[in-house]
């Protein structure tokens, strides 16, 4: 059962992120915001084993002081708000990341992503494209709190 229909008069397919062909060098995007909730914390922490004590104890008043949530939780959040758009079927691996975090995100905080493509390289397979991006991820108070540099695989068009 075919899934995934590109030929010629299908119908287009409601989320689908753009093939590479579709994309440009300085092209930006962005995402919608998201405001992270205790329950956001407790299940990313149960489930990844992240029972560090400034993530699970509301007292902890380390550098960050109580309610910091982590840095792998904000960019799982966004990489989630790409994934329903952005990258949606046509993504195809995340190749590399570079990751760095300039502010803590706490408990009621709401961050969104922006974003800019920074290369494009056609691959010798299967016409798909490595595809270089800048995300800055900023929290309510438009801070960034996180940078990233993503290098994807992202599919083609077999019609291009």
């Amino acid at each position: 059962m075919t899934t995934h229909d590109d030929s010629p008069g299908a119908p287009a397919r409601l989320g689908q992120g753009p093939y590479w062909q579709e994309l440009k060098v300085g092209q930006t995007f962005r995402t919608f915001a998201r405001t992270i909730r205790e329950a956001d914390l407790v299940n990313f922490i149960s489930c990844t084993g992240m029972l560090e004590e400034i993530f699970i104890d509301a007292t902890h008043g380390g550098a960050m002081g109580g309610g910091a949530v982590p840095a792998a939780l904000t960019y799982s959040y966004v990489e989630g708000m790409m994934m329903q758009t952005l990258i949606q079927g046509t993504g195809k691996a995340m190749l590399e990341l570079t990751l760095k975090t300039h502010a803590p995100v706490k408990i009621g905080d709401t961050i969104r992503a922006e974003g800019v493509v920074t290369g494009i390289r056609p691959t010798s397979k299967s016409g798909r494209a490595v595809v270089d991006s800048d995300v800055r991820v900023f929290n309510q108070h438009d801070e960034v709190v996180i940078s990233y540099s993503a290098r994807r695989l992202i599919a083609g068009n077999s019609e291009h």
